[in-house]
């Protein structure tokens, strides 16, 4: 039995490696529009789930795992930005406030299913509009829900996270080797 890691991001297959070096990566292509009715982490559970379900068949005998992660200020979820305009709206939403980042996986192995998410509340120091400008122009924020990427230039912005540091990087490490553990 393989471990699949359904996903494209370069930074979960690397913190996966803390979890185990034997797996492999599929890039899941599935359309990630979902209802505008479902609330933060029913968005993150819904999306880890399609990407999962969406490579299983590839791999019946396998443990498939997917995930998908978020970030939400007061039940708004903040999509990857379009543009420098949306960014810097993003990072003013964010300043002087905490949010929360959530991060949801689905586990399949034959029959079973297990979804779950972690959320971790993140709170920004108030930015002025020079920090946030500046930060733009590294073009971090481009690929990163909420505009921001926790672990690079963005980290100087964080006061204080309260939850699992890894959640916000996209992959709840420990979490998900627990699961793994109960399984296998």
């Amino acid at each position: 039995m393989n471990i699949v890691l359904a996903t494209q991001s370069p930074r979960r297959k690397e913190l996966f490696k803390y979890i185990t070096s034997s797996f492999i990566t599929v890039t899941s292509n599935v359309d990630e529009r979902y209802s505008a009715s479902l609330k933060p982490h029913e968005v993150v559970l819904h999306l880890s789930k399609i990407k999962a379900q969406s490579i299983y068949h590839d791999y019946p005998n396998d443990l498939i795992i997917g995930c998908d992660t978020i970030v939400s200020i007061n039940d708004n979820i903040l999509e990857k930005p379009q543009d420098a305009n949306q960014a810097f709206e993003m990072l003013k939403l964010l300043s002087g406030n905490t949010h929360q980042v959530m991060t949801g996986v689905t586990l399949i192995r034959g029959e079973t299913i297990d979804s779950f998410y972690s959320s971790t509340d993140v709170s920004f120091y108030p930015l002025t509009n020079e920090e946030i400008h500046s930060y733009i122009k590294t073009k971090e924020p481009f690929d990163k829900a909420g505009a921001y990427g926790i672990q690079g230039y963005a980290s100087k912005f964080v006061e204080k996270i309260n939850g699992d540091y890894f959640t916000v990087m996209g992959l709840p490490v420990a979490c998900i080797y627990q699961k793994i553990k109960a399984l296998l």
